[in-house]
């Protein structure tokens, strides 16, 4: 399992984690990402989050399941963290040192992709709906 570091744009906020499988990431289209990172965001599933600086950290809770972590200093987007029976961290890829091999796995919220932009590659295309099925129960 690869551990990995990251850094917003200053340096105020360093951490540590890992991919839990292989090093791949998503593509959200989802309309929140859009305003939190002007486009669509590329983020990867850690675990064994490791902030060496947490009070450089504001948290925004964003729905009734989930937070999202910017650099109080500069504004980086860091983190959507879910608030599932243990915290999930999801790391915008951009935060990321170079990874080797990195892959795009799949989008989400399809559905809410504007039409400003396309990507062409063949990776699978998730609806909000179908996306969301994926986690019916694990709140419970």
């Amino acid at each position: 399992m690869m551990h990995v570091k990251g850094n917003c744009l200053c340096g105020a906020v360093s951490f540590t984690g890992r991919f839990p499988g292989k090093p791949e990431y998503g593509v959200c289209h989802c309309s929140m990402c859009q305003k939190w990172t002007g486009g669509p965001g590329f983020a990867a599933d850690f675990e064994d989050v490791e902030i060496a600086t947490p009070d450089a950290i504001t948290w925004y809770k964003s729905s009734d399941w989930a937070e999202r972590g910017f650099c109080s200093k500069c504004g980086s987007s860091l983190f959507y963290r879910l608030n599932l029976p243990e915290l999930r961290y999801i790391v915008y890829v951009g935060a990321l040192d170079r990874v080797e091999g990195l892959k795009l796995s799949e989008h989400i919220f399809v559905d809410s992709q504007p039409s400003h932009y396309a990507f062409t590659d063949d990776a699978p295309r998730l609806t909000a709906e179908e996306f969301m099925a994926r986690f019916q129960g694990e709140g419970e």
